[in-house]
C-alpha cells in the first residue's frame, strides 16, 4: 500500500506542475501567434487548466477503469463548487456583480444532461461526440457574446520560455497521470473500496488542487471574484470536454452507483451556483465555511 500511496503522491505533483507549466506555455504561444485575450482565456487557458483531469481520466480509461474517470469528473465538480469556492470565500468574500450568470446556466444544463445519460445508462461514442460538439457551440457562443472582463490583460512569457513550459507541461502531465491512475487502482484493490470512490476522492481532489491554488492566490491578491469564473468554467470543461472524451473512448455507461448521491450533488451544486449568481450579492466567510463543511460531510459519507 505504501508504494501505491507514493505513486499517487508523485502523480499529483506531476499533474500539478504539468498543469501550471502547460497553462504558462500555452498562453505564451497563443499570444505570440496573435490570438486574442478572449480566445486565449476561454479556449487555451480553459482547456489547459482541465488537462490534469483530462489526462487522469484518459489514463484511467486506457487502463480499463472508466469508473475512476467518471468519479473524477463528478468529484472534481463537487470539489470545485464546495472546496474551492468555500476556501476562497474564507480568504476574502467573493463579490457577485451579475457575472457568471450565463455560464452558470450552461453548467447546470450540462450537469442535468449527463445525469439523464447516466439515468438511462446510455453509452456510445456518438454521445461523447455530442458532448464535444456542445462544448464547441458553447465556446463559439461565448466568443460571439463576450463580457468586458473577458479581454483583461494576460501575462505573456518570452517565446523560448513558453516552448519550454509547454514541453515540460505535457511531459509532466503524461507521467503524473500514469502514476496517479496506477497508484489509484492499486490503492482501491488493497483498501477494498471501489474505483469509483477512489476517483471521487483521491483523484478528484488531487486534480482540483491547481484550481484551488489559483483561486486562493487570486483572493490573496485582492481578486476573489476570479474564483467564480474559474470554478464555473472548469465545471463546464469537466462535463463536456472530459466527459465527452471519456464517453467517446470507453463507450460505456456512466457508473450507476453515481446516481445515488454524487450526480444529484453535482446538479445541486450547479443549481446553487446559478442561484448565487442571479440572486446573491456576495459569498461571505460564513457561507464559505458552510461550503467547506458540506464538502467534508460529502467525503465522510463516501468513506463510510
Amino acid at each position: 500500500m505504501t508504494t501505491a500511496i507514493l505513486m499517487i503522491f508523485a502523480g499529483l505533483i506531476g499533474l500539478g506542475l504539468g498543469g501550471e507549466w502547460l497553462v504558462r506555455g500555452s498562453v505564451g504561444l497563443a499570444q505570440r501567434m496573435g490570438i486574442s485575450n478572449l480566445v486565449t482565456g476561454l479556449v487555451i487557458v480553459g482547456a489547459a487548466t482541465s488537462m490534469p483531469e483530462m489526462v487522469a481520466s484518459v489514463q484511467a480509461v486506457a487502463a480499463g477503469s472508466p469508473e475512476i474517470a467518471w468519479g473524477n469528473i463528478a468529484g472534481s465538480n463537487i470539489a470545485n463548487s464546495l472546496l474551492i469556492l468555500g476556501a476562497t470565500a474564507l480568504v476574502a468574500p467573493i463579490v457577485l456583480t451579475g457575472t457568471g450568470r450565463r455560464d452558470a446556466v450552461v453548467g447546470l444544463s450540462a450537469s442535468a444532461a449527463l445525469f439523464a445519460i447516466a439515468w438511462w445508462q446510455l453509452g456510445s461514442p456518438w454521445i461523447g461526440a455530442a458532448l464535444l460538439a456542445a462544448l464547441t457551440v458553447y465556446i463559439i457562443w461565448r466568443y460571439t457574446h463576450p463580457r468586458p472582463a473577458d479581454e483583461e490583460e494576460l501575462e505573456v512569457p518570452p517565446l523560448s520560455r513558453s516552448l519550454v513550459y509547454f514541453i515540460l507541461g505535457v511531459a509532466a502531465l503524461v507521467i503524473g497521470g500514469k502514476l496517479l491512475v496506477d497508484g489509484a487502482i492499486d490503492l482501491a484493490t488493497l483498501a477494498g473500496v471501489s474505483e469509483t470512490v477512489i476517483g471521487l476522492t483521491v483523484v478528484a481532489v488531487g486534480t482540483s488542487l491547481p484550481e484551488l491554488a489559483a483561486s486562493v492566490a487570486a483572493a490573496l491578491r485582492g481578486k476573489p471574484g476570479l474564483a467564480l469564473g474559474n470554478v464555473v468554467g472548469s465545471n463546464i470543461y469537466n462535463l463536456l470536454l472530459i466527459g465527452g472524451v471519456t464517453m467517446a473512448i470507453s463507450a460505456r455507461p456512466i457508473p450507476v452507483e453515481l446516481l445515488d448521491v454524487e450526480w444529484p450533488l453535482v446538479i445541486a451544486t450547479a443549481l446553487m451556483i446559478l442561484l448565487l449568481c442571479w440572486f446573491a450579492h456576495r459569498i461571505n466567510r460564513a457561507m464559505g465555511a458552510l461550503l467547506l463543511a458540506g464538502f467534508a460531510a460529502f467525503n465522510v459519507l463516501l468513506l463510510t
